[in-house]
Formats: C-alpha cells, structure tokens, sequence
C-alpha cells in the first residue's frame, strides 16, 4: 500500500481485465468459533446422523447453484460446483469426518474443523499452484457445510446493490458468481490466484478482478469511492478529482470503442503498404468464442486443452466430451482455424491424476510434450478426440514445450497410431490434420529450421520463451524488471524462428503476451511474422495499430533494433519511432 496524496493505493495482481469505479464493500469471511464438545456413546448415531444431514443440506444447495451456473453461464464453470459435490462424498474428506466423531466421540462441528485443517495444511505445503487452488475448493465446501450445521444462511451476499466494488479476503466462486449478477461492478481479493474458480467466474462475467492485494487490515471501511483497474492490478481508494476524472475518460473511450466494433470488425488488419496479418483469438474456454467472432478474430490461435481438465478435477474428461467440446468450437468457428494446443499440465498447473511423481523444480520437469508423451494412455484419448471432431471443421493439433526433434517425431508417430487405430474401428475421423509445435525455450529456436521442416507450423508462445531465455520468473518480484519483451535476445529469436518458417514452408505465428499488446506490433511486423494470436478483446486496438503501419519501414525499425545492445535502448529506439509516427499524422 501507498498513499498517493489522501488517495491509498494498493497493488495487487490483474486477473480479469476491465476498469470499475464505484463504492466500497467490505466481506470479511469470519472464522467460526468452533469448540470441541464430547459427545455421549449414546448420542455418537444422532450426532453422525445430523452431519449427514447437513452434507445432504449442502449437496442439495451446491447443485441447486450449479444448475444455476449451467443455466446462466456455461456446463464448463458448472463444474466447479460437480467437484465441490465430489468433495463432499470423499472418503478423505466426508469419511474422515465421521470417523472422527465416531473414535474421538466429539461433535461434529469439531470434527470437521479438525479434518479441514489437516487437509488444508496438506494442501498446503504442495509446491503446484493449481493444487494449492483445490484447497479453496476445500475451504468453500467446509464453509458451506459449517453453515449447514449452524444454521447460517448465506442470502447476505446477495443483497449488496449494484456500483459497488467488493473487497474481501475470499469468495466462493458461487458468491462471486451471485455478486456480478447484482450488478457489482468490480472484485479485490486479498488472496488467490489466476486459475482460481472465483477467478474464472470473474472473467467469464467480464466482472474486473485483481488479486494479491493483501493483507488490507483496518486501512479500509465501507461506502468509500474506489477505482479498480484489472488491466494491471491497482486498486485506488478515494482518488483526487483529476485521477476519477482519467479514469471515468477511459471507461467512456472503452465505451465508444466498444461500439465502434460492429462497423470494424469485418476490416482486414493490412498494413498501409498491403501487408495482411491474420489476427486470430486465444480461449481456454468454450464460452469465449461468442467473444472471438465478436471482435473479429480469424479463428482461434490457441486453444488452452487443460483448462478442461482442471475444470473435471477430480476426474479425467473423457474422449467423447473431448470430441464434443472440439466440434462446438469448430461448427462455431466455421470456416476458420481452430488450433488446439494438447494439454500442458505440467510445471504449476498439475493434475494428481495425471503426475504421480513429485518435483522439486516441475517448471523445468514433466510437462508438455514430455508429460503427454510419458503418459500415452491420457494422450491417446485426447488425439483420438482430436481427429475424430476434425471432420466437423478445420482442426490444427499443437504441442507444448518441444525441446528437441525426436519429440516431434515421436508425436508423429503416436498420430499415425491413433489415425491407423481409428480406421481399424470404422470411426470417422480426418486423418490429415496440420501438426504443429509450440517456440517456448531457447532449444526449440535454435533447431527452428528443422522443426519447420518437420511441422505444418510453429507458434512462438513469448510468455514462456522470455522467462526460459532470461532466466526470469515474472511472477517473482524480486526479479520481474528483468522480464523484458525487447532484450535483444528475444528479438533475434523471433527473427530466426520467423526465417526458418519461410526458408522451411512452415507457417509462424505467435500466441504470447507479446501478440496482445498493440506497441509491439511494429516489432512483430518488422520480424516478418504475419500471424498473431491473442485475447479476444486485444484484437480491435492491434488491429488499428498493423493499419497504421508501413511494413517495409517496420522492417527498417526491427533490423536498427537487432544492432542495439540492451532492452532499454530499443525501448528508447521504438519510443523515437512511436514519436515520429505521431509527428507525421500516421
């Protein structure tokens, strides 16, 4: 926190993108004050008895609101709501509990707090985000199941009235879900995570969230006025005029641009001297296609697979809601691309059934390609999904994390398997499919001519192809000025990469961070790269950026950024090139 005149100004991290401005609303989850009571051996059947009923209590609440969520948002977040129900029928959980007011003959409040605390401290100290994530999912259900048993109802949240921005320490993906249909405008969390539910709920209601802007203490109190951007994670309380001011103009240009895309969607992004660049979408869930056509997309770019399989958690999604889930976003997307990148989950987006080893460096350990390869029998439902709903569309198949050749090769081969399987069974498939790799780390640049030569196409993912080639974790504060989209390394790499795709006949796209920001295209161009993938809602302002532009003299610019030395002077050299465009009208 810092205090910016009598303005207090928190940071945190931007999860789901959008400006809210409105009031404060403060939701402190209180902890329960749980006390142990013995309970007589007489009494020990009553008492599982009325625990029982209040999991039955809770279950019939959870997929009332699951069934809710179907209804209004989409099958994907309803599963959210499926696996808390899991949770509730487990043996480590709902088993455990019971054992403990049976042995310990405690009550079952006690006994729950008791279970949920062991779980949570195992949940833990498990190094995977994503799995530290499914101990919210722990925490929610216990929450509700404390409610049960105290008869503690949960309609509060719901009676918040609209333009307020809520700030609290946690919320369960049904609340935050019940908050953006009362008109909340937008959502600060103390804690969670990216690939948090409560963070995918947000999202998919287009409700702004930052997280990671705790601890607040007693610094903040209800009815105050509040800015919150979920661009870049601040979070303004009682700005001065002049910052309200800015900040209400860019809701009102983001309204007019808004309305601005019907009439520009349809335009090509060529630039002034005929040069089209295919602007394409990154989803990782259904539900955003509507939002892909809506701001012109050429079809999806990457497609983020283990998004559906953190969202069965626990179970595995089976072939036939593969194929089913890949044929809508074909039929959807209809006559343009769908490239569907295989499930990367390994390093912090671990799935317990899919690794069963545990790694002490997992960014750096089975993941991607590796992980899909070292795990066939997961990996074959997959591409027999994938070849099977290719007959419903144009289907690109994409893998994660290629290091070397023999990986491809290999992912070759398993195709051919699963194409020569598929006939054997008389199912219908399309067994010619362009096969591609992602550009993530620096081995696969340097082998990008071969890689090219082997492939339909490459896509060049800069998120992790930075962090590999620095040496730098952007998520680690300590270090993040060193993640730098400009260094000269990066851009000789998206050079190579781009002539190995001419000289090789492979298309090159990229699908990073990179390709969302509109300053950056001018070094995208300039590299040669006519293929860029990227949010839905990044699509209109790269667009306008490529239209403003003369390729040849983007040319010009990328190869005076290769003789510079250091990240900061092509910052300097790119900002000399944005000034000048300025100057002459551009």
């Amino acid at each position: 926190m810092t205090a910016v005149g009598a303005a207090l100004v928190f940071r945190g991290r931007g999860v789901s993108d959008g400006v809210a401005i409105g009031t404060t609303a403060l939701l402190q989850s209180r902890d329960h004050e749980v006390f142990r009571f013995p309970v007589a051996e007489s009494a020990i059947e009553d008492e599982v008895a009325r625990f029982h009923e209040a999991v039955a209590q809770t279950r019939r609440e959870i997929q009332r609101t699951g069934e809710q969520v179907r209804r209004q948002v989409g099958e994907d977040l309803a599963g959210v709501f499926d696996a808390y129900d899991l949770i509730l029928c487990d043996e480590l959980y709902a088993g455990a509990i019971e054992t403990c007011i049976r042995t310990d003959q405690v009550n079952a409040e006690w006994a729950v707090h008791r279970t949920a605390t062991a779980l949570g401290e195992r949940f833990a100290r498990i190094e995977s985000e994503h799995l530290r994530e499914r101990g919210d999912d722990l925490r929610d259900v216990t929450r509700y199941l404390f409610r049960a048993l105290q008869g503690i109802s949960h309609h509060e949240l719901s009676e918040i009235a609209g333009g307020v921005i809520v700030i609290a320490d946690e919320l369960t993906p049904s609340e935050a879900l019940r908050l953006g249909r009362q008109g909340i405008v937008g959502l600060a969390l103390e804690g969670g995570g990216p690939n948090s539910h409560t963070a995918i709920v947000a999202r998919a209601l287009s409700l702004p969230l930052i997280v990671g802007v705790g601890p607040l203490g007693d610094s903040l109190r209800d009815r105050q006025v509040a800015v919150l951007d979920g661009r870049d994670g601040t979070l303004i309380i009682e700005p001065d005029a002049a910052t309200l001011e800015r900040y209400r103009a860019e809701q009102r240009a983001l309204t007019v641009f808004t309305e601005s895309l019907a009439r520009d969607r349809d335009l090509p992004a060529v630039t002034l001297d005929g040069a089209e660049v295919e602007l394409l979408a990154n989803i990782e869930f259904p539900d955003e296609i509507a939002e892909a056509r809506r701001y012109g997309a050429r079809g999806i770019g990457l497609y983020r697979s283990e998004f559906l399989y953190i969202e069965k958690s626990p179970n595995l999604p089976s072939e036939d809601e593969h194929c089913e889930l890949f044929r809508t976003m074909l039929e959807q997307l209809a006559p343009h691309p769908v490239i569907v990148r295989t499930f990367d989950l390994g390093g912090r987006k671990l799935a317990r059934e899919v690794m069963d080893v545990d790694e002490e460096n997992p960014s750096l350990g089975l993941r991607g390609i590796r992980l899909t390869l070292a795990r066939p029998k997961i990996f074959r439902t997959q591409l027999r999904a994938l070849f099977r709903a290719a007959v419903h569309g144009d289907l690109w198949i994409m893998v994660p994390l290629v290091s070397c050749i023999e990986e491809v090769r290999q992912f070759r081969e398993f195709c051919k398997d699963v194409v020569s399987e598929l006939a054997r069974e008389g199912v219908a498939h399309r067994a010619e499919v362009p096969l591609g790799a992602m550009v993530e780390v620096p081995a696969a640049v340097w082998i990008a001519d071969h890689l090219a030569r082997e492939l339909d196409f490459l896509s060049i993912g800069t998120n992790d192809l930075i962090q590999y080639t620095l040496a730098v974790d952007r998520s680690n504060e300590h270090v993040a000025s060193l993640y730098q989209p400009l260094h000269p390394a990066i851009l000789h790499a998206l050079r190579r990469v781009a002539d190995a795709g001419a000289d090789g006949g492979a298309r090159i796209s990229v699908c990073g961070e990179m390709a969302a920001n509109p300053r950056y295209a001018p070094v995208l161009v300039g590299a040669g790269l006519r293929h860029l993938s990227m949010s839905p809602l990044s699509i209109p302002l790269v667009k306008d950026a490529i239209r403003r532009l003369d390729a040849a003299a983007a040319r010009e610019l990328y190869d005076d950024c290769l003789r510079l030395s250091s990240a900061s002077e092509i910052e300097s050299r790119l900002a000399q090139w944005e000034s000048s465009l300025a100057l002459s009208g551009s």
